[in-house]
């Protein structure tokens, strides 16, 4: 083989490995853009139960005395979190467009203080579009000192175009310790 042609597979070779680092680094790129791009999708379009994650504005629309949801509440706490996390109401009915409080009660069962956030979902998920939120303890962390109690409101409205065959919706709040809510290991 001439000098020539090996210098040529030798170009060829420097070339594809480039070629491939370079693909390589843009896969990592869109793989890492790809979490917070779903998280958006999801608030967006309600896809996995998300909602959103701000006050939203309350619809002017009339309230529909036509038809009733149930709303039901459920809370989890998730481990490594020594709270107690419970809805003075576990379910209540509601006119789409009517604009609703339901109070939640948090209670620091530790020996020590604590921030915690609490995750929503609304199943079934379509409904999540619908399920608007104008005050609610889930936008920001909260902290509660050892034996704190504190009682927090949610302000919701459920959307009057919600679909008609929907007759329920369920809210699910999961409460993290503040790490595990930012997706850091406890």
């Amino acid at each position: 083989m001439s000098a020539n042609s090996r210098q040529e597979v030798q170009r060829g070779i420097a070339r594809t490995v480039r070629r491939s680092l370079l693909l390589l680094l843009a896969m990592v790129g869109f793989t890492l853009a790809l979490i917070p791009l779903y998280d958006v999708f999801c608030e967006v379009t309600g896809l996995n139960g998300k909602t959103a994650a701000q006050a939203q504005v309350i619809s002017g629309e009339q309230i529909d005395t036509s038809r009733s949801i149930e709303v039901q509440f459920i809370t989890r706490t998730h481990a490594g979190l020594p709270w107690a996390l419970a809805a003075e109401n576990t379910s209540m009915r509601v006119h789409p467009g009517e604009v609703v409080r339901a109070d939640f009660e948090f209670v620091n069962l530790g020996q020590e203080a604590h921030w915690g956030k609490a995750v929503p979902s609304v199943s079934p998920s379509e409904g999540a579009r619908y399920f608007r939120k104008m005050e609610c303890f889930c936008f920001r962390e909260q902290r509660l000192e050892a034996g704190e109690r504190s009682q927090m409101p949610l302000v919701f409205q459920v959307d009057p175009d919600l679909p008609r065959e929907v007759k329920q919706l369920t809210l699910a709040y999961t409460l993290y310790s503040h790490d595990q809510a930012l997706g850091e290991k406890p």
